[in-house]
């Protein structure tokens, strides 16, 4: 059966709270439209539904992924197409009698005129950034006696704004001109909201950066914008209902229930909007510098290998060294190149750490390959000294299905601020433990005595390592002190430590002496020992310690620590999935280790005799056997925001290198015993 369209049969649900006289009024309307994604997308359905008959469309883009969050045009179907072509489709979806004009090259100079032809109110859904378009436009609205409605998607909010012919101009309300643009989009902002309801949860503001042209947005209010913009179009194009244009301003913000309607006769020239916008200059330039850097994306990826490699990188690495480079050998192999610092006080037992890394690395290659249909196999190569290589191979395979941990791979991260309370639930701990496999076994501390031991223990390795020259190097060499995130150390203000010791430590560290002299007069471990261990250490819900199960002799196989990595791996990503947080505390296992050997003085008898003091109660901690400890730490429930400041990774360039050598096959690839690790994840 065909249904035939019927224009009045289709918009007669809107009579009632219109009347049919002005339904016929607003068939009879002309609205102009430029920028079709976010906000301009949405109010070209909403006013097609209210029965509007005439439209002018302007966007000069096309759909992508990054538009999938917010743009009702966005779309598998639409993915690459022209935003005017697809929201003309879905208008004439609606009405099949609609009359479009599209301008799909934008407004520009050349068109505007043509653009305002006719029309009876220009709606703006231009991009928050695009000022230039945007002025010129409400400039040459004012000029013609065209009404403009504009609604902003702020949070989970919106701040509209009306200019009407007889009343305040766009310019005269923003003061723009004259202004830098960085400038002028903190104006833009302060006028739209002049209430700034956004700020309180406002929960990354890393991911704000109004000089690098980038904002969070989200669909909520995108149609909260369009609801306000479809009720003032009402008002306008039918002349019932007041009308409150500028230098009336309107705010609603929908997360924390509040609405604002205000008046600031002088626009942002006023007094106290002049203070904000001077505050708002000062904010946005520390966000600007406080940015997240922008990483590449799958979309910007060629080949599968790379795409693997563009994930794996996220893998954990000893205060973010890397030690690793990608030397891709094939379209399904590539060679992972391991090297470890001997000059490293922390890289202990010939680089211990380092392999544990490593092997978390072949874990999320594992993940990473997964997500892409691939099987991962990896080779124990050799190595000399403290170079190794591990050959891997990616094939294809049917039965590989995505591992639920890979959304998880960029978000794990290390949390050195003080957790929540909340204890483990028994169910938690099952699903931790049984990610570890059966490689590692894992012992609880979680009682408030227990806790408190375990953070006691943490204070003496801290109160060591910064004793020791050959620790201090390290520091010096591995905290940043420039970078929110660093992608080739530890940024500072994630070290854990306040603003005050964090000042006086970088003094300090300027030179060994003066290290020395803080440590010796004025007791400049008691604070760092007290906020990166003590308080930290207390508040979480447990801490652990992991341990291989196979321990008979002093020293441990590569191929076991690589091995004992991937499970340490799954065992991160699982927390993480369940809401917690973690950090790793190795380093009383790394000086009792050097008490063993008789290698923690530094010509310092003081830290030699804490070094055994650490060896003896790590050995009454496992047993008698200190070796068979791999890995400790805490874990909690993370405070409610994110860390503002975090490791992050090298570029794929940087660490990619050219093929170095010509590989030989993976014989034997299915058992382990053969040197060969298989693992996927089936279906």
């Amino acid at each position: 059966m065909t249904i035939s369209f019927d224009r009045h049969e289709a918009f007669s649900r809107n009579i009632g709270w219109i009347t049919e006289l002005e339904q016929e009024q607003l068939w009879a309307k002309r609205v102009a439209i430029a920028g079709l994604g976010g906000v301009g997308g949405a109010h070209v359905l909403t006013l097609a539904r209210l029965g509007i008959g005439h439209f002018h469309l302007a966007d000069l883009d096309q759909f992508e992924l990054a538009n999938f969050n917010r743009q009702v045009g966005a779309s598998m179907s639409t993915l690459g197409r022209n935003k005017t072509d697809v929201m003309a489709e879905m208008a004439r979806d609606i009405n099949p009698e609609i009359d479009l004009k599209l301008f799909s090259g934008g407004v520009n100079d050349d068109n505007i005129d043509a653009f305002l032809d006719g029309v009876d109110l220009y709606v703006d859904g231009l991009d928050f950034f695009v000022l230039d378009v945007r002025c010129a436009v409400f400039r040459r609205c004012h000029e013609r006696g065209i009404p403009v409605v504009t609604a902003a998607p702020i949070g989970l909010g919106t701040g509209y704004l009306i200019f009407m012919p007889d009343g305040m101009s766009f310019d005269d309300y923003f003061r723009l001109d004259g202004h830098s643009v960085d400038r002028q989009y903190v104006d833009f902002l302060v006028g739209l909201v002049p209430k700034a309801y956004h700020r309180p949860y406002l929960i990354d503001p890393s991911r704000t950066n109004l000089s690098g042209r980038r904002a969070p947005s989200t669909v909520s209010a995108i149609q909260l914008c369009t609801g306000v913009i479809a009720a003032e179009a009402v008002k306008i194009l039918t002349g019932r209902g007041r009308v409150y244009a500028a230098p009336w301003f309107h705010q609603f913000d929908a997360f924390r229930s509040k609405w604002t309607r205000g008046k600031l006769r002088w626009g942002n020239r006023g007094p106290l909007q002049t203070l904000k916008r001077q505050i708002g200059y000062r904010v946005f330039s520390q966000m600007a510098a406080k940015a997240r850097p922008i990483e590449q994306t799958d979309a910007e990826i060629g080949g599968d290998m790379d795409r693997i490699l563009l994930h794996a990188r996220w893998a954990p690495s000893g205060d973010n060294t890397q030690p690793w480079r990608f030397e891709i050998t094939g379209e399904e192999s590539l060679t992972v190149h391991l090297t470890s610092k001997d000059d490293d006080v922390y890289d202990y037992n010939d680089g211990q750490p380092t392999l544990l890394s490593a092997g978390m690395l072949l874990e999320t290659l594992r993940i990473s390959a997964n997500e892409l249909g691939r099987t991962l196999r990896w080779r124990y190569a050799g190595g000399a000294g403290r170079s190794h290589r591990i050959d891997v191979e990616v094939p294809r395979s049917p039965d590989v299905v995505s591992d639920p941990l890979f959304s998880y791979l960029e978000i794990r991260s290390v949390d050195r601020r003080p957790y929540g309370l909340t204890p483990l639930t028994d169910d938690v701990k099952q699903q931790l433990e049984t990610a570890l496999g059966d490689t590692l076994d894992m012992e609880w501390h979680i009682d408030l005595p227990d806790r408190l031991r375990e953070s006691r223990l943490n204070m003496k390795s801290t109160a060591l390592r910064l004793g020791l020259e050959s620790a201090f190097k390290v520091h010096q060499r591995v905290i940043d002190w420039d970078n929110t995130f660093s992608r080739t150390g530890i940024p500072a203000g994630a070290v854990g430590l306040d603003n005050m010791t964090l000042k006086l430590m970088r003094g300090a560290m300027k030179s060994w002496s003066r290290m020395k002299f803080l440590n010796r007069y004025l007791f400049g471990s008691v604070q760092p020992r007290i906020q990166l261990d003590l308080i930290p250490g207390l508040f979480c819900a447990a801490h652990f310690t992991l341990r291989r199960r196979e321990t008979a002799g002093r020293d441990i196989s590569v191929q076991a620590l690589l091995e004992s990595g991937q499970a340490i791996q799954r065992f991160w990503l699982t927390l993480t999935k369940l809401g917690f947080a973690m950090q790793p505390a190795l380093a009383p296992v790394i000086f009792a280790h050097y008490a063993r050997c008789d290698a923690a003085s530094d010509k310092n008898g003081g830290t030699s005799r804490l070094a055994m003091v650490l060896n003896k109660q790590i050995s009454a901690r496992s047993g008698g056997r200190p070796n068979s400890v791999l890995y400790r730490g805490r874990l909690g429930r993370p405070k409610v925001f994110p860390m503002m400041s975090r490791s992050i990774r090298l570029t794929l360039d940087d660490l990619t290198i050219q093929q170095l050598i010509e590989p030989g096959p993976l014989k034997g690839a299915e058992t382990p015993s053969e040197g060969i690790r298989k693992t996927q994840a089936v279906g």
